[in-house]
């Protein structure tokens, strides 16, 4: 794909390819094969939804990165990467889901090409697309190579974000705060749940203005009354009932740039104990973005957050928040740090996280989030613009 036509300037993946070489050196690693497509996404810009067969990106210490995949994806490819031609290799058809050959047997020949068959190769051994027979495979293939864990090595050089990056994300906020007003308006009793999630799904593709809806890494959540005491079911077709509360936990997508944002209706009049709940919360809310400062630590936020909700008798234990930007399906979590009080990674400017602190009670659930951008000085930065409250509707 000519470099004019890709997301990102020759300058910011010049910027990404450094960052992961100096963190590969660091760790002794020769060769570095990253499956997670974010990590794909963002050291060579290719975007296809692939990831269900073996794929990868093949980066050495010097030249262009090598994107590997399934034969048919390389058109995809080669309209994607920014990298020419040349480094766009694909595998048979025949290796997919062939339970006696492995796609994995012709990556270790490419290796063993490229002069890394006795190397130290890294390979990202926590991961959702690396699976154990991939790597058994590809060690019986190269038994000479060391293998080295590189779980999330790319992953931390992308926790700070550049110019280019924010302004995307900026545009994913603009589009979570889009679905998340529609959501909260639409809802009423009577309103069939899928319906709703149609309706929402419709809004995120349509986008903002120039900011068209990419489809993001989670698709809606939408508990309502008990169900809502669960953090992660999604929609049915029930309809919504008066009495009830319901968490909408959403994310506008932009070029695969997520800004996650919940928010949460009562349809009806809420418990005292839900209102006082979502009073600490927010408080807890404005309380953590105050302390997401630069130099301060996630834990600060957290023990911020967690100190207002004390107040109320609420020990809400677990983390409350993780990095976000460019993600794929099933999560839009980038997979390093965490919002909790025994994390000490350093806020720097232009890590961007979602700030989560949901409750979920034993037959209720309440989620007000937001997503923040960390300054050079001052309190973090919400990127959407919507009411921090348990949306009340009679």
């Amino acid at each position: 794909m000519p470099l004019e036509h890709a997301p990102f300037s020759k300058s910011e993946y010049d910027r990404r390819i450094a960052k992961a070489r100096a963190a590969m050196e660091r760790a002794e690693i020769n060769v570095l094969f990253a499956t997670d497509p974010s990590n794909q996404a963002w050291l060579t810009g290719y975007d296809g939804w692939s990831f269900y067969v073996h794929q990868g990106v093949i980066l050495g210490l010097d030249g262009d990165p090598v994107w590997w995949g399934r034969m048919q994806d390389t058109n995809g490819a080669r309209r994607t990467v920014w990298m020419e031609d040349g480094q766009v290799h694909g595998y048979s058809d025949h290796y997919v889901q062939n339970p006696v050959e492995h796609p994995m047997e012709d990556l270790a020949r490419r290796l063993r090409d490229m002069g890394h068959g006795s190397g130290r190769i890294g390979v990202e051994l926590e991961n959702y697309y690396y699976s154990a027979k991939a790597h058994a495979v590809l060690t019986a293939e190269l038994p000479e190579a060391t293998f080295i864990d590189a779980t999330a090595l790319v992953n931390w050089q992308r926790a700070v974000k550049s110019d280019e990056e924010i302004a995307f994300i900026r545009k994913a906020a603009k589009i979570s705060e889009k679905i998340a007003i529609l959501a909260l308006e639409r809802a009423e009793p009577g309103m069939k749940k899928n319906n709703l999630v149609g309706d929402i799904m419709q809004a995120g593709a349509y986008g903002v203005g120039d900011a068209w809806g990419d489809y993001p890494a989670i698709v809606p959540l939408t508990p309502s009354g008990a169900d809502a005491a669960a953090p992660h079911l999604t929609w049915n077709g029930n309809e919504m009932k008066a009495g009830e509360g319901t968490f909408f936990e959403l994310s506008g997508c932009y070029r695969r740039y997520h800004a996650p944002l919940c928010r949460t209706v009562f349809l009806g009049a809420p418990p005292q104990k839900m209102l006082d709940a979502s009073e600490a919360l927010t408080a807890g809310l404005e309380a953590g973005i105050d302390a997401a400062r630069a130099g301060n630590v996630a834990g600060d936020v957290a023990r911020a957050m967690n100190a207002e909700l004390a107040k109320v008798g609420i020990d809400r234990g677990g983390r409350c928040g993780y990095p976000i930007g460019l993600s794929y399906p099933p999560d839009w979590g980038e997979r390093t740090y965490s919002i909790r009080p025994s994390d000490e990674t350093e806020l720097k400017p232009g890590m961007t996280f979602h700030f989560m602190p949901g409750l979920w009670m034993d037959d209720w659930g309440l989620e007000t989030t937001e997503t923040l951008l960390i300054h050079e000085s001052g309190p973090a930065e919400a990127l959407c613009n919507v009411e921090r409250k348990l949306f009340v509707k009679d």
